[in-house]
């Protein structure tokens, strides 16, 4: 059984709370107004109702496709086409988003279905990439691969029944859906959605563990009352994106917390995380969680190069693309993240971004984006960093920094600055000044719009 059952815990989601075993109970009755086969949709809106239909999905064994409540017509056209869904779950009174496919809303009274055998290779859940690449992939995941990570991640956090989640993540990515949803179910804690990851309103939830992106923390931190109430909890767990080393050292500074980070991927899950026992770096994402195994494949024994992982936790494929799925992965069955990387001999790994575009190749020197980042990021008037190869004859590749920044400097004075922060040879060629940097839902740095 992939979720708990506990009597005296509840859910509360944007200020609404019901019992879970009443939870689950909806979700049975939703079930049971759901096809036989095939994947439903789930317009995925911060409520209640979202959460009984993903559940109501796992008991029937159908799988589910959260769609972001915010996709464009295009965005919503090619979710629902490339997965083959049958009906498109609404909430209650919502505009009908979509004519492409049959809608219903989310009913949670009414006759009870019983519940489905769930095996471990079964799909339970669709979850398309960021198509940051091309268009969105549907990477279908397992009941097994969500079961072995959550169990994982209880370890790696000390997560228990004890505990109160609180979170206002969106309900369509591993973050807020897998972990922060599902994660707390199946530990059997209480959980709290705040809605919108808001500071005010992390800061009036009382709870032991908070989870965030590097946006939430970062306004957090920007208003110091609403992140010193948050002194009392037990971890903060920061992941989707790098948290810059000013925000980690600022959440210690106002809350007395070094946040746990982590690291996975919508094909992975999460496969890397710091311990709640353990050391917390700034820039790093701790070691392999149980039963993951990493590596690093560079060119000549590079010390940075291409982060493989395999283990219980990866997806079964791409939905419809065979070519894909066998690209993505070695010969030798390790999948391919894409992303740069670096382990120390402790089994520490430090994310330096993605390998397309992340990893600069500069007058035969191969250097880290995030490296730099994290370099100016330490000037007292940079506010966020952007830095990417541009083509070079000389250089092959000449790094360049966008910069917004919260009081006038040089950039003669930032270049300097990472100079002397890191070798000289990874210091920026060129600085662009701009007033905001292209960012997801999640938090993740748009470069290719830069």
């Amino acid at each position: 059984m992939l979720l708990s059952d506990p009597a005296d815990r509840t859910i509360t989601v944007d200020g609404r709370t019901l019992a879970v075993a009443d939870l689950f109970a909806a979700a049975a009755a939703q079930a049971s107004r759901l096809p036989g086969a095939g994947p439903v949709a789930v317009h995925a809106h911060p409520t209640l109702e979202t959460v009984i239909a993903v559940l109501a999905g796992l008991h029937a064994g159908v799988p589910i496709v959260p769609v972001p409540p915010d996709s464009g017509a295009a965005e919503l056209r090619h979710i629902l086409t490339d997965s083959g869904v049958r009906l498109l779950l609404t909430q209650p009174g919502a505009p009908v988003p979509t004519r492409i496919v049959e809608t219903a809303p989310i009913e949670t009274t009414g006759p009870e279905a019983p519940r489905a055998k769930i095996r471990a290779d079964d799909t339970a859940l669709i979850l398309y990439t960021s198509g940051t690449t091309g268009p969105p992939k549907g990477a279908t995941i397992s009941a097994g691969a969500i079961a072995a990570d959550l169990d994982a991640l209880g370890a790696a956090w000390q997560w228990t029944p004890e505990d109160t989640l609180v979170h206002g993540l969106p309900l369509y990515h591993v973050h807020g859906l897998v972990l922060g949803i599902l994660g707390a179910l199946r530990v059997g804690c209480r959980l709290v959605h705040t809605g919108r990851p808001l500071p005010a309103r992390y800061a009036a939830t009382p709870g032991t563990l908070y989870f965030g992106v590097p946006t939430v923390w970062s306004r957090l931190v920007a208003d110091p009352a609403c992140a010193r109430a948050l002194r009392p909890a037990r971890l903060l767990v920061s992941g989707s994106a790098a948290l810059p080393a000013p925000v980690f050292a600022a959440l210690r500074a106002l809350t007395g917390h070094e946040p746990v980070e982590r690291y996975g991927m919508t094909e992975t899950l999460i496969t890397v995380s710091a311990r709640a026992d353990g050391p917390r770096r700034p820039g790093h994402v701790g070691t392999a969680l149980p039963g993951v195994e990493t590596r690093v494949a560079s060119e000549g024994g590079e010390a940075v190069g291409e982060l493989e992982v395999r283990g219980p936790t990866l997806f079964a494929g791409y939905l419809g693309r065979p070519e894909a799925t066998s690209r993505s992965f070695t010969p030798d069955g390790w999948f391919r993240t894409g992303d740069a990387a670096t382990i120390d001999g402790s089994g520490t790994h430090r994310i330096l971004g993605r390998l397309r575009g992340d990893l600069i190749k500069s007058g035969g020197f191969r250097i880290g984006a995030g490296e730099v980042e994290d370099a100016l990021l330490t000037h007292p008037a940079v506010r966020e960093a952007a830095v990417v190869g541009r083509p070079h004859d000389d250089l092959g590749e000449e790094i360049v920094a966008y910069v917004v920044t919260s009081d006038p400097v040089a950039a003669e004075r930032l270049i300097e600055h990472v100079a002397d922060q890191l070798a000289r040879h990874k210091r920026p060629r060129r600085i662009a000044f701009v007033d905001e940097l292209p960012r997801n839902p999640m938090g993740k740095l748009q470069k290719h719009l830069l």
